[in-house]
């Protein structure tokens, strides 16, 4: 497969014993030859906090990008934020990416509470906090924006790469869409059907040309839970374990929001196909098994269906 292929860290605390083996599962991804790591962020449950597990994945990886899948500023000090982002491009030597989002109606109105900022006018917060960092990063003294204004701003810790890293977008809403294309530098949706995420792609790209940008300038990534399985039945009570895990919610109807493919090697290479071929130039796999453990064992079973053997590192 010739589209870029990640995994997600499964970083709740419920799928691992000693927080160390995720940084054994970064490195083991990358030994297999996938592109990228990934890390999730929420407040609603024990997990490692995305930011530290990237600053410790940094210097023992060497290739596979670092990626947030998606952060929530909302829930950290924007000035602050662009310090701990800036530092971890600098110990990974301009390997991250930065996914953002704004979190979720009926979930994520707590999580907002417990950061003491207001669940309204959220997507202007966003979009000014990455304005924010940008700023910062090119040594701006000040800013002004809809929702954060700051006369004076300190010295700011700069990125590794001039600019600061990609900031992609998750979100297919057509406000989403719209703001993908004039703002940020990737998309990472997880629409369930393809014919829906060419669309919207389509929709980003037309935004992009109307603020003047073209339309390479943003990265069509792809947010999708992963089960490889030769038992169906098995797979299926594996995954709505999981989902219910995950979010309170059957397997069924979390189908109906996100993308989700179980089944044999060949549905599952199908599947990603047919994205790749609606436009997703990188795939990231969220992978739907309970332990660390079974995690690894997919891992495996994924890269040996879609990574070309030239692209796996040699053990050391």
């Amino acid at each position: 497969m010739d589209t870029r292929l990640g995994v997600l860290l499964p970083t709740n605390q419920s799928q691992w014993s000693d927080a160390r083996g995720l940084v054994d599962f970064g490195i083991q991804a990358e030994r297999l030859g996938y592109d990228s790591v990934w890390v999730n962020d929420t407040l609603l449950g024990a997990r490692i906090e995305p930011l530290a597990m990237l600053s410790a994945l940094a210097p023992v990886t060497r290739r596979v990008v670092l990626g947030t899948a998606a952060l929530l500023p909302a829930f950290r000090r924007p000035v602050t934020s662009a310090q701990e982002l800036a530092s971890i491009d600098h110990l990974s030597a301009g390997r991250l990416v930065v996914t953002v989002g704004a979190g979720f109606p009926g979930r994520s109105e707590i999580e907002y509470a417990l950061s003491e900022v207001p669940w309204r006018r959220r997507f202007a917060r966003l979009d000014d906090t990455v304005a924010l960092w940008r700023a910062l990063w090119a040594g701006e003294r000040a800013f002004q924006g809809e929702e954060l204004r700051f006369g004076e701003l300190p010295e700011s810790t700069p990125c590794y790469r001039p600019g600061g890293p990609p900031i992609w977008l998750a979100g297919a809403t057509p406000s989403a869409l719209e703001r993908t294309g004039r703002l940020y530098d990737g998309w990472l949706p997880y629409p369930p059907d393809a014919a829906d995420y060419r669309a919207g792609l389509a929709s980003i790209r037309h935004a992009a040309g109307s603020a003047g940008r073209p339309s390479g300038a943003i990265t069509p990534a792809l947010f999708i839970t992963v089960l490889v399985t030769e038992d169906v039945d098995r797979g299926e009570r594996q995954l709505d374990a999981y989902c219910r895990d995950t979010y309170g919610l059957p397997s069924q109807r979390v189908r109906k929001i996100q993308a989700i493919v179980t089944g044999s090697a060949e549905r599952v290479a199908a599947a990603l196909a047919r994205y790749a071929e609606a436009g997703a130039e990188h795939i990231v796999c969220r992978i739907a098994a309970p332990t660390l453990e079974a995690q690894l064992d997919q891992l495996q079973l994924i890269a040996g269906i879609l990574i070309r053997p030239s692209s796996r590192m040699p053990a050391t």
